[in-house]
């Protein structure tokens, strides 16, 4: 399976060279899963209803998910790293703004500009090294940072993503709560190995997860994963003390059918240092 995995072959701007760029565009199947991705994207960015939106479009290809923005009365302006897709985007004849640029690098637009973004079979991209200089979790940074910098306030970010493994959904949530945005991933299909889809929905102004994206199937592994550093958070700026943060952790181990030690008066409590 992950030899067929694009990411593996060659760099984004290689690999979507002019022929695949123009075969990508063609096949009626990646037309309808890109159409139904963006669909969902833009479902869950939860904008105003009857207000048109300015969208940014990472990873925006030859325009297939613009197309979707566009149909929805939403301006939008994407970013690509492939020349021969961009090509094929003004070729179609689009009706969006775009840069070539490596999203790798950032998001180099004014702060507050955007109303939302949006992201579909993208930002794996950035989970692999393709020279030297190119590391992952800072490349994931940059791009976080600056895209939620870019983000009017309130907003929300959606990527829709393929990953290898477990390990890049906690490196791109990781890179993600670092940068300062908090969210959730919900998981459609979670039980079909082919029509699975996961979406890392990001929100700009805090809070806890709206309850709606709870109940879309996430998987328990990541949803621990945003539990747990929101915890953390709290532990550090002192809304939730230490023993609370311990004797939730020693249940989940109990409930995990691991061997926990009994609790005491001294559970969780700060020892005295020795000289």
């Amino acid at each position: 399976m992950s030899s067929r995995r694009p990411e593996l072959q060659a760099p984004p701007q290689v690999y979507y060279g002019v022929d695949e760029a123009r075969k990508y565009t063609q096949n009626s199947r990646i037309i309808e899963v890109q159409e139904k991705c963006t669909e969902r994207a833009l479902e869950l960015l939860a904008l105003p209803d009857d207000t048109p939106a300015l969208l940014l479009d990472l990873g925006c290809g030859s325009g297939l998910s613009g197309e979707a923005i566009t149909e929805h009365g939403h301006m939008w302006v994407g970013m690509d790293i492939s020349p021969a897709m961009l090509d094929t985007a003004l070729e179609r004849e689009v009706e969006g703004d775009m840069l070539l640029a490596d999203i790798g690098q950032g998001v180099p637009f004014r702060a507050g500009m955007f109303d939302g973004a949006i992201s579909i079979s993208a930002i794996q991209w950035l989970c692999y090294a393709n020279s030297a200089s190119h590391k992952p979790a800072k490349r994931l940074y940059k791009l976080f940072m600056s895209l939620f910098a870019s983000m009017a306030r309130g907003s929300r970010v959606v990527f829709q993503f393929y990953p290898e493994n477990d390990s890049q959904v906690e490196l791109i949530v990781s890179q993600a709560m670092r940068a300062g945005f908090t969210g959730g991933l919900v998981v459609d299909y979670p039980n079909s190995s082919k029509a699975k889809k996961i979406y890392l929905v990001l929100m700009t102004g805090g809070g806890s997860l709206p309850s709606g994206l709870q109940d879309e199937g996430s998987s328990n592994s990541s949803q621990a994963l945003y539990q747990r550093r929101e915890r953390m958070k709290q532990i550090r700026s002192g809304r939730l003390p230490k023993r609370a943060w311990i004797m939730q952790k020693k249940e989940r181990r109990r409930k995990q059918g691991k061997e926990v030690r009994l609790d005491s008066k001294y559970t969780g409590r700060k020892r005295s240092s020795k000289f």
